[in-house]
């Protein structure tokens, strides 16, 4: 018998890609599959998109989240197999066939998937993905330690005995890592199918894009928190990730130490000149020996920086002021 799928999407202000993910998840899904999106209190048109298709189920909640949305729509969902994307994601032809199968394996607790594009016009976009497709093809083994809230599926057996998502997580980072790490505990494996792909609508504009990458460093401190012996990193992660927080603290450190010390400017310098060349070397690697790479490398430099002070704010909130 085939087994019974529900589909949850959390949307936040996502009038303008939601009809595009529902259409995409609907042409492969038969009536058996169920799909749920859950509106964390969009102030936009996003309901009325949604009520606009007639299989699936709309629910609304106040703000709380995409972990919180997530969690609401698997306590109302019916299937077996929890299957999340997010509204700004579009499901490739047999996304849930590609993934199902995997679960034939007892220990398999989760099946999870990669990205594609959906916006390729962006050079900033095309930059983001082609780093995705570099981690994806060359870092992450078939069975993973960690995967993306944007493309996975879960036992709902083991959903509910985790209790989901961990809600505190109020943005869309970290929340997924963690229930990453509890799936493993419990001794299940992660299955990393290479095949099952959403193409995603990757940020276009710089500025947004730092914002976005300050948010996932505040949150990731909480992860650590949470999961200490996670710092050295996952199977996405590799040492460049790693040094990178530390090259910039000691780039803040030396340009602080500067008012009383002046050897610290050249110090600071040279903090600086290794890290952007580590991120210029890793533009081209990602990208090409191109304008994109050199671009790119740029943005990864700011985009370390912007982490690290996300980092440093969260250490602050989640170790000295000790909020949960």
């Amino acid at each position: 018998m085939h087994p019974t799928v529900s589909v949850i999407i959390p949307a936040y202000n996502a009038e303008k890609t939601i009809g595009l993910c529902l259409e995409a998840i609907l042409k492969q899904a038969d009536q058996s599959v169920e799909v749920i999106v859950v509106d964390d209190g969009s102030t936009d048109n996003t309901a009325s998109s949604i009520r606009s298709f007639n299989r699936v189920t709309y629910i609304y909640q106040p703000n709380a989240g995409p972990a919180s949305a997530r969690n609401r729509g698997a306590d109302a969902s019916v299937g077996e197999k929890l299957f999340f994307t997010d509204s700004d994601c579009v499901p490739s032809q047999g996304w849930i066939k590609s993934m199902l199968p995997r679960f034939s394996d007892p220990i398999i607790g989760v099946v999870a998937g990669s990205y594609g594009i959906a916006n390729p016009e962006s050079m900033l976009a095309r930059c983001i993905w082609q780093e995705i497709v570099f981690r994806h093809n060359r870092l992450m083994p078939d069975f993973p330690r960690a995967f993306g809230s944007y493309n996975f599926a879960i036992r709902k057996d083991i959903f509910k005995r985790l209790h989901g998502f961990d809600a505190s997580f109020r943005r869309a980072s970290g929340e997924d890592n963690d229930l990453s790490y509890k799936v493993s505990k419990l001794g299940y494996k992660i299955c990393f199918e290479r095949g099952s792909i959403v193409d995603h609508y990757h940020p276009t504009q710089v500025w947004k894009y730092l914002k976005e990458q300050y948010q996932h460093g505040f949150w990731r401190a909480k992860l650590y928190k949470n999961h200490a012996h996670m710092m050295k990193g996952d199977d996405y992660t590799f040492w460049k990730d790693i040094i990178e927080p530390v090259l910039c603290g000691t780039l803040v450190s030396f340009l602080l130490c500067n008012i009383f010390w002046h050897f610290a400017y050249m110090l600071a310098t040279l903090s600086f000149g290794i890290l952007l060349l580590i991120e210029l070397w890793f533009g081209f690697k990602f990208i090409g020996v191109t304008l994109e790479g050199f671009f790119y490398g740029w943005v990864m430099f700011l985009r370390a920086i912007s982490r690290f002070l996300g980092i440093a704010s969260g250490f602050f909130t989640f170790f000295i002021k000790k909020i949960k």
